[in-house]
């Protein structure tokens, strides 16, 4: 899994989950992944299904129908340090999110990538710290023990 500092965005502070996702899915249409229509796929699948993955993560990445957009794989990650809600108007429970992975695949690559995301993150100490991360740099540091 490459990451590119480039696709990296510290400290944001974003009030809804749709403008988290646009803005994961914006640095991977800046990165040359996706064209800007895969945005919109994002934000459909989010609202399909919960892109929510638990441990204050969510990984949007786009529907069916929107792999035609994607030109390369790619990922991308927004640190919201003070968190952004992702649950749906109907759900019981707040789903605070405070690191969003957006996520482009050719062939299916997303699969693995997904996995991969989901095991680091299934321990909170590791989400904690890409949370508090400083820079760029910290964060592919963080990332490189996916996949080892």
């Amino acid at each position: 899994m490459k990451l590119e500092k480039s696709m990296i965005k510290l400290n944001q502070d974003v009030p809804t989950r749709d403008q988290a996702i646009r803005m994961a899915g914006q640095l991977l249409v800046d990165g040359g992944c996706v064209e800007p229509e895969y945005i919109d796929s994002m934000i459909a699948r989010n609202n399909d299904v919960s892109t929510y993955m638990g441990n204050f993560i969510a990984i949007p990445h786009g529907t069916d129908d929107g792999k035609k957009y994607i030109k390369k794989t790619g990922i991308s990650v927004v640190q919201i340090p003070m968190g952004v809600d992702f649950s749906n108007p109907d759900d019981d429970t707040e789903q605070l999110v405070t690191v969003v992975f957006g996520i482009a695949g050719l062939n299916n690559e997303h699969l693995n990538i997904l996995s991969q995301i989901a095991i680091f993150c299934s321990d909170v100490s590791n989400v904690a710290k890409l949370a508090d991360a400083q820079s760029p740099q910290e964060v592919i540091d963080l990332l490189k023990k996916v996949g080892k």
